[in-house]
């Protein structure tokens, strides 16, 4: 099928590594020291590996390859990270089967992050993820203080992280550039009970604002014990 997939440039790739541990799909390897897309039916054609790779060699082309296979990208998931049978009783090697062992994402245990970086500070102003894409601006603790943070908000949308009291500066003029820039569908902020997370909050509120855009919003506040509160 013709669609979009990465391409790397092999004379400009400097064998850094990082484009393939930013992809999540696991669709790029390391071969003798240069980067290779070795499962193209691996490659999402979202591009997380792009802002990882500092000497821009690695770019879209539209092109004939396989279908993006997302069980295929899950089932390899799962099989990396099980476990293997330590051999005690009752454990017979020969017969396990690796395709028995169960699905990372049944088990909510999956990372959602689906981008890199995602520091406010570290994210590039355009990428293709920005595209059409539900916005989360979340204060750093969030993800610490509420258990379920992958699968009830980083789930499904392109995540931006910062702290108002330790970061310097003010995201507002950056998170105007994204939003300005690019194709937002819509923006959550979650925030800490907190005096100090009001920052972010009124940082994304000045960017809206800025943009001109009228883009849904909304704001979702985490209590200092874990729970959201109304």
């Amino acid at each position: 099928m013709l669609r979009k997939i990465i391409k790397i440039d092999e004379e400009k790739c400097n064998g850094c590594s990082l484009c393939a541990k930013a992809c999540h799909e696991g669709a790029i390897e390391m071969i003798n020291g240069k980067a290779v897309l070795t499962r193209e039916d691996y490659c999402d054609g979202l591009g997380d590996c792009l802002p990882a790779c500092p000497v821009n060699a690695i770019s879209f082309e539209e092109r004939e390859a396989p279908a993006y296979n997302e069980e295929a990208v899950l089932k390899a998931k799962a099989l990396k990270n099980a476990p293997l049978p330590c051999g005690c009783p009752g454990t017979n090697l020969k017969s396990f089967k690796r395709d028995s062992v169960p699905s990372v994402k049944s088990a909510n245990l999956q990372s959602q992050l689906t981008q890199w970086p995602c520091q406010i500070k570290l994210v590039p102003v355009n990428a293709p993820y920005f595209d059409n894409a539900n916005l989360l601006i979340a204060a750093d603790c969030t993800a610490f203080a509420y258990g379920n943070f992958h699968q009830d908000f980083i789930r499904n949308h392109i995540t931006l992280i910062g702290c108002p009291k330790l970061d310097e500066g003010d995201y507002s003029e950056k998170l105007t550039q994204i939003i300005t820039n690019n194709n937002i569908k819509s923006v959550k902020i979650v925030r800490m009970e907190v005096p100090c997370c009001g920052g972010i909050e009124n940082a994304v509120k000045k960017a809206l604002m800025q943009s001109g855009k009228f883009i849904p919003w909304q704001v979702v506040t985490i209590s200092t014990d874990g729970k959201i509160l109304e």
